[in-house]
């Protein structure tokens, strides 16, 4: 019997995908101490709508990096209704030597499709996992209990998948039958833990003589969350005295628990009625999880005219000889910072064709690198002070700097080593009362470089947090000024984000 940890994939429905580098360093180095032999890591897929980070696409460069960490045996999985067989070489063909197995999520209505997606799986010599979803209805289907035996020959694995979290031990193994009966296939099992039964059902199947065993560490997952991967390694090693390195699984479970607390993992009332019940875990976990998006305040700063500063001063228009196809607007979000080295070659992908338009300079130090690339810098209020504080050298300063249109009512500060660099706009054409917010500034320039396709990172909004009146009132008014260009410009946030614009995740200009 084999184990399979796959926490990054199932775990990535509470982080969309998205995971550190100081716990994953953590995740492969424990795993590598441990006696569990596939770890898979996410899922591999073409792009799709919203935002799905890079544990969902798993880019080459990231599996890479994964293979020479890890010693334990790399599993990815695809979405099967999302991947065409036609479409399985490509999506699969660049990760051959760096992936060992690939599983497929199986709705049982689609199996027959199934067959021929994994059957190009098995020609580019991957193993092969069927992850058929629902198992409390299949004894209801008796089409496709009839199919299964199409799966000898091809599956290396057919998974027995409690989708609801809600069978029992005398399940398991009617349904184990069920399989045994019709095919000869390995057959796994993954456990949801809606009901608490996660473990006895895991050690039923087992009994039964299942082949691999799903867990997660801290029991991370969708909804309620699945078998915890130290729970089931403390059982086998008091009941079989399976080998367990308890310092390795005490380190990776204890960064794990820290995540726990931030999304709140784990059975409650509402997840256990649907287990019980066979609901759909989607549904639940969307109400139990709803909560208020809070974003960090881009207060605009105002220059005092009290303080003898020149208020309103006249600058030259923006007349760019240059014209851009593709913008990258960047704000004061931490995903700017998050996701900087995938933004970074998203970049260098485009060929040139693209600048980068700075809304706020918070995170604008880590972008001063890159070589041939046009930026721009949106100065409202006192934002120039943050430049001159961002830079430190202010003399070698590249950039453009853009001011709101003349007459500015609350002056904007301009330091005098890039005022033979700074300009003016000369209108405003979004339809919002102001005209000299961060935000109309940037969306402005983009629209005088002639911008066709507009890409944002740093709006993100903050989900944990409570939201100050002064963050509500920046909030709504960035998101109406995002309605008010719908149609006009096209716009796409690559980062995750609240805001309700239309979405892809940067890493999947990627794959």
């Amino acid at each position: 019997m084999k184990i399979l940890d796959c926490t990054l994939r199932d775990g990535g429905y509470y982080t969309n995908w998205d995971f550190s580098q100081e716990i994953t360093d953590v995740y492969f180095k424990a795993f590598n101490s441990l006696p569990v032999d596939y770890l898979e890591i996410g899922y591999r897929s073409g792009p799709l709508k919203d935002y799905l980070g890079a544990y969902f696409y798993c880019p080459v460069s990231l599996l890479t990096k994964i293979k020479e960490k890890s010693k334990s045996k790399l599993v990815v999985i695809l979405n099967e209704k999302d991947v065409k067989a036609s479409d399985a070489r490509a999506v699969l063909e660049p990760c051959i030597g760096l992936i060992d197995m690939v599983r497929m999520a199986i709705d049982p209505k689609n199996f027959e499709r199934a067959i021929l997606l994994a059957e190009e799986i098995k020609k580019m010599g991957f193993e092969v996992g069927f992850n058929v979803m629902y198992m409390s209805k299949w004894k209801y289907q008796s089409e496709f209990l009839k199919s299964i035996n199409k799966v000898d020959g091809l599956a290396d694995y057919f998974y027995m998948v409690d989708s609801y979290g809600g069978v029992f031990p005398n399940d398991v193994k009617e349904t184990y039958n069920l399989v045994r009966s019709e095919s000869n296939v390995k057959i796994g099992f993954h456990g949801h833990n809606n009901m608490e039964m996660a473990l006895i059902n895991s050690l039923t199947a087992m009994e039964c003589g299942a082949d691999m065993i799903d867990a997660t560490v801290s029991g991370m997952g969708r909804g309620a969350g699945n078998l915890k991967t130290e729970l089931l390694l403390t059982a086998l090693n008091a009941r079989d005295g399976l080998e367990v390195n308890f310092n390795a699984l005490s380190e990776v479970v204890d960064s794990f628990e820290e995540l726990q607390k931030e999304y709140g993992w784990g059975t409650n009332l509402p997840y256990m009625v649907s287990g019980g019940n066979s609901l759909p875990q989607k549904d639940v976990m969307e109400w139990v999880s709803k909560r208020y998006f809070s974003f960090n305040s881009i207060i605009r700063a105002l220059q005092n005219q009290k303080e003898g500063k020149k208020d309103n001063e006249e600058l030259k228009p923006f007349a760019p000889q240059k014209t851009f196809k593709k913008a990258i607007v960047i704000g004061g979000g931490k995903s700017s910072v998050l996701h900087i080295e995938a933004i970074k070659e998203f970049i260098a992908k485009e060929s040139g064709d693209i600048c980068l338009i700075h809304a706020s300079s918070k995170n604008a130090a880590l972008y001063n690198d890159l070589v041939g690339i046009d930026q721009f810098f949106c100065l409202v209020g006192s934002e120039g002070h943050r430049l001159e504080n961002v830079f430190g050298n202010i003399k070698e300063f590249k950039g453009t700097c853009i001011l709101p249109p003349f007459p500015r009512k609350m002056g904007t500060y301009v330091p005098s080593n890039v005022m033979n660099q700074s300009y003016e706009l000369s209108k405003s054409d979004i339809d919002y009362p102001l005209n000299d917010t961060h935000t109309i500034l940037a969306l402005q320039t983009a629209m005088e470089l002639k911008v066709e396709e507009l890409f944002l990172v740093g709006y993100d909004g903050y989900p944990k947090e409570s939201i100050s009146s002064k963050e509500h009132e920046l909030f709504i008014e960035n998101q109406a000024i995002f309605n008010s260009l719908k149609g006009k410009l096209k716009m796409i946030s690559i980062v995750p984000t609240t805001y309700e614009i239309d979405s892809q995740s940067v890493y999947s200009f990627l794959v």
